[in-house]
């Protein structure tokens, strides 16, 4: 799941990236990863929610495309079902979620 809130003041778009609890599995650590961050898996892990979602929010600049994937447990990646669209990974046969701000 994605939210995005475009602020008013600034020209940056808040970005909250959830996994709900069927997709993770038995997953200990969640992690979002992306051109935003370098594809680092440290990064912005992602919180543990009450409600089993796991979740992050980070701050984008708008008028930008990002590729991005999720990491479970530091080996097994996801894609979103909620991206904008979807391009070949450079470096794998997969495929990475991409959202447009």
């Amino acid at each position: 799941m994605i939210e995005k809130t475009y602020l008013k003041t600034k020209p940056e778009c808040k970005v909250k990236f959830a996994l709900p609890a069927d997709k993770i599995g038995e997953a200990k650590s969640v992690a979002v990863v992306g051109d935003f961050n370098n594809w680092d898996s440290e990064a912005n892990p992602m919180k543990k929610q009450k409600s089993g979602v796991f979740a992050s929010t980070i701050s984008l600049e708008i008028d930008t495309s990002y590729q991005f994937r999720y990491v479970l447990d530091g080996t097994e990646w996801l894609n979103d079902d909620m991206a904008d669209a979807y391009v070949p990974s450079p470096i794998s046969p997969d495929t990475n979620g991409v959202i447009r701000l």
